[in-house]
């Protein structure tokens, strides 16, 4: 396995990570409609690591793996906003498997999902609509640096 990155190092743009986290809670499943058309299950789950939490979103039948308590590897997650705020995701080339490895000490201060990003898209007349863009955090309370 590859490097495991902390959770609060995760950003918008963060592709092809490994995370470790103690599950903190599981939330009830939601059907959403997908932008297909298609009907399918979500599942949020807030994982942490001693960084850090953030939400974990679990599609379908992933959410049977995670239960209070555990700790759960991502392998090769990526990062998405819903309504502007961070998400963990697995994907369908990522993985998602318990770990006999603990997580012993979570940080519940920093919540990487809390903050709010504002997607700005930049068109490259050389690349068509490529759509992946940079990302404005919209804390109006923190300085920006």
């Amino acid at each position: 396995m590859e490097d495991i990155t902390k959770i609060k190092d995760l950003t918008p743009s963060s592709r092809r990570v490994n995370v470790l986290g103690k599950v903190l809670s599981v939330g009830e499943p939601k059907t959403i409609q997908t932008k297909f058309g298609d009907q399918r299950s979500v599942t949020e789950v807030t994982i942490g690591d001693d960084t850090g939490k953030v939400i974990l979103s679990l599609w379908g039948d992933q959410a049977a793996q995670a239960k209070t308590g555990d700790t759960l590897m991502i392998g090769n997650g990526y990062v998405s906003l819903v309504r502007g705020h961070i998400r963990l995701n697995v994907g369908k080339y990522g993985s998602l498997t318990v770990s006999d490895e603990e997580v012993d000490e979570v940080n519940e201060s920093y919540d990487a999902s809390e903050k709010e990003y504002e997607n700005v898209y930049r068109s490259n007349p050389h690349r068509g609509n490529f759509r992946r863009g940079n990302y404005r955090n919209n804390n109006r309370d923190e300085e920006e640096e």
